[in-house]
């Protein structure tokens, strides 16, 4: 069936062509329009000013920053953190300025864990780690800053005590009040179970998608370009297809499906105001991306000498590695590794 035109409608189309304008192509998407906020949750100018982290919570802020002291101590008994003082600096310079733009309530302290793994997680109370390999996966310092945006966000929203405090309910509704100390003992036993740190960091879909929202508004509130955040998500996601086991747990627990880019994606189309320029990335970023080239180096043992003796399982033929023995009281049963003599021929 054929269309008519109006009269009007090709009178318009006329004058759009005399002012050097086309119409738009049948099918074009039109762009999504900003849209006045409705709320201060979506008020980026009111970042610091909004109660993000309000929820019940069985915790004050003095006690989430000294369970995150405590939880931060297991870490780093049981991690290698970076003592490079110009990677250690630069990270934290630029954790501490998202943590200056954001709603968070409590100070930070960043540091940076020698270790492959693609991860950073942030602790409750402001206690911050970021894996080498984070750093090293990123392309740019927008990217970088866009992952620990998230995790900033998880503690300005305090999540992790905010989850703790939920498990809590739960346990307090399917058990009786028949206990030594009553309500306040029960909190405190309840908090030492949280020796793990990873018990803190899983979060609800619900926590991972405010953690999203308000991270790339922290982000672009930085001064950085928002749109990075999607770049490193989307990086990270098709590493999630191709191999499972590629991103640390923290990542993993909760994928980054196609719904939680895309509810980024329209933030930033909807909530962010169009700025002039936005940083993306810096010559202190190649820098350290070299430094760690190096440690990464450093680290990495040298190809062995096939003709080297090595150590090996009794149960099997697989070199083990210094690193790999754990002072375990296993360790001094079967499975004790020997050293295997090479045979004379």
């Amino acid at each position: 069936m054929k269309r008519r035109f109006s009269k009007t409608c090709f009178a318009t189309a006329v004058l759009l062509l005399a002012a050097g304008l086309c119409p738009a192509e049948v099918g074009e998407p039109v762009p999504e329009s900003k849209r006045q906020p409705k709320n201060d949750k979506e008020d980026v100018s009111k970042i610091g000013d909004r109660g993000v982290g309000k929820a019940v919570n069985f915790y004050s802020l003095e006690k989430e920053i000294q369970l995150g002291k405590q939880l931060a101590a297991d870490v780093e008994r049981n991690a290698k953190i970076v003592d490079d003082p110009v990677i250690a600096e630069y990270v934290n310079r630029i954790g501490q300025n998202i943590v200056n733009n954001s709603d968070a309530k409590v100070p930070f302290t960043i540091k940076v864990i020698d270790s492959d793994e693609v991860n950073a997680f942030a602790l409750p109370g402001g206690y911050f780690f970021v894996n080498t390999g984070l750093i090293e996966l990123a392309q740019s310092e927008a990217e970088l800053a866009g992952v620990m945006a998230h995790e900033i966000a998880h503690v300005a929203a305090r999540h992790g005590t905010r989850s703790a405090t939920r498990a809590q309910l739960v346990q307090y509704a399917s058990i009786p009040l028949l206990f030594i100390g009553g309500w306040a003992g029960y909190g405190i036993q309840q908090a030492a179970n949280f020796a793990v740190p990873m018990t803190m960091l899983k979060f609800s879909r619900e926590f991972e998608h405010q953690a999203d929202f308000l991270g790339v508004q922290y982000l672009y509130k930085a001064g950085y370009d928002p749109a990075a955040m999607v770049q490193f998500f989307e990086r990270l996601k098709a590493m999630q297809k191709r191999n499972k086991n590629a991103i640390a747990k923290a990542f993993s627990s909760h994928p980054l499906t196609k719904s939680r880019i895309k509810a980024v994606q329209k933030t930033i189309d909807q909530l962010l105001p169009e700025q002039p320029e936005y940083a993306v990335s810096s010559s202190e970023f190649d820098d350290v991306k070299e430094r760690l080239a190096k440690l990464t180096a450093r680290r990495k043992p040298a190809e062995r000498d096939p003709n080297r003796p090595t150590l090996r399982r009794t149960t099997n033929d697989e070199p083990i590695l210094p690193s790999e023995i754990e002072d375990d009281p296993a360790s001094d049963q079967d499975e004790r590794p020997k050293l295997k003599r090479r045979s004379v021929s």
